[in-house]
């Protein structure tokens, strides 16, 4: 990766998964390597299990926190449905990285709609690159359901020049200490999946 370029990743979820911490620990990397970084949280219904975006922007110089249209060079999406909703945003040659989870939104619930089938199939027929695990699962090996944001970060990194020891450095510096072994362990089951 260019230095002078600047790079642009989109973590979307659902309240309560822990997108905002992966964004903070993303964040908090990317200023130890150097980089003028940029984060951006829109939490829409966030509390209600609602859509929930972080922009996080890096490069020599960043002027502004937020992604347009075509512009992400990545999305990491906890769960799947919001993957394919934010598709519009990859650039050409971007990357989706996914958690296969389905968290059903209000329509499945109520039974006014259905959740769609074979999501990953069929962003990969529209051309887009996508990188899907079960990530709630190497959460739950880790030792809990709410890992899911390390093992992404976890995926993420292979995707970075970064070191495995810069990105627990980042993690020690994020996270509480009574659950940093966990979190290390979800990260590397994410990394090496």
């Amino acid at each position: 990766m260019k230095t002078n370029d600047t790079k642009n990743i989109m973590i979307v979820g659902v309240g309560g998964q822990g997108s905002l911490l992966a964004s903070k620990l993303l964040g908090r990397l990317l200023l130890t390597k150097g980089y003028d970084v940029k984060v951006s949280e829109v939490h829409g219904m966030s509390q209600r299990g609602g859509s929930v975006v972080t922009y996080v922007r890096f490069g020599n110089k960043v002027y502004s926190p937020v992604i347009d249209e075509g512009e992400a060079d990545f999305i990491v999406s906890f769960e799947l449905l919001e993957a394919a909703r934010w598709t519009k945003f990859l650039k050409n040659g971007g990357k989706i990285i996914t958690n296969t989870q389905q968290v059903n939104p209000m329509p499945v619930v109520t039974g006014a709609a259905e959740y769609p089938k074979e999501l990953v199939s069929k962003m990969e027929e529209k051309g887009f690159s996508v990188d899907a695990i079960d990530a709630l699962d190497l959460a739950e090996s880790a030792g809990s359901s709410k890992a899911v944001n390390l093992v992404l970060m976890g995926r993420l990194s292979k995707y970075f020049d970064f070191t495995e020891d810069e990105w627990m450095t980042a993690i020690e510096n994020s996270v509480p200490p009574k659950f940093l072994e966990m979190n290390k362990k979800a990260f590397s089951l994410g990394l090496n999946a």
